[in-house]
């Protein structure tokens, strides 16, 4: 349930915002646009927001900042001792995950940045089904991750990065549990969800699904 990478997460936590700011040649691409990223999720979220995989805080600060009551959710502790500091205790950051997480009785906004590749293709579709259940009609989920339109572009994304020599790079992509947008659409209207996709560099999308 993404729990396996918390010792990767323990050692990131150190230079995690380096990377995102563009400091780490291997990953620059994959976080291009990355201030705009956190800002396009913000102001597609509403209400009561529950953000998993909170990392340093970078988009929860974001999200306290436009008004938005904020459940955070992180399974590092490293992480959260990181948000924490950074957030001046705005908010709690809890342990958790993205199924075992506090349950608040109004949920408006379910949103992410940069994790639900940890979860397999099976356990996104558990993930999704418990979120279906949570939000009421105009709920949404906002999830911007790396993802491809088939599982030739994963492939070849693959396949690029080796050629580039960013072996870190290919090594996450080979063994991490990036998906297809096809396989998250289905899965979502499965839930009762619309569902749109927005391309932000190479690698991210922005998936946007309201609840009918």
């Amino acid at each position: 349930m993404g729990r396996e990478f918390i010792e990767l997460f323990e050692e990131w936590s150190k230079s995690y915002d380096d990377t995102v700011d563009g400091h780490n040649l291997e990953y620059r691409e994959v976080f291009s646009n990355y201030e705009r990223i956190l800002d396009s999720v913000v102001s597609r979220a509403h209400g009561h927001t529950i953000e998993f995989g909170v990392g340093t805080g970078n988009l929860t600060e974001r999200l306290l900042n436009a008004g938005l009551t904020v459940t955070a959710v992180e399974p590092s502790p490293a992480m959260r001792e990181k948000a924490t500091f950074k957030l001046q205790n705005r908010t709690a950051i809890v342990d958790g995950d993205f199924f075992e997480f506090p349950k608040p009785e109004q949920v408006n906004s379910i949103v992410s940045t940069y994790a639900f590749h940890h979860l397999n293709d099976d356990e996104k579709a558990k993930a999704i089904a418990i979120y279906s259940q949570l939000l009421k009609s105009g709920g949404k989920i906002v999830f911007a991750d790396t993802m491809y339109l088939t599982k030739e572009h994963h492939e070849q994304a693959i396949l690029d990065a080796k050629a580039s020599g960013f072996h870190s790079l290919a090594n996450d992509l080979s063994t991490e549990f990036y998906t297809t947008i096809p396989f998250l659409e289905d899965l979502l209207k499965e839930n009762g969800f619309t569902v749109s996709f927005d391309k932000c560099n190479s690698f991210v999308w922005i998936m946007e699904a309201e609840k009918l």
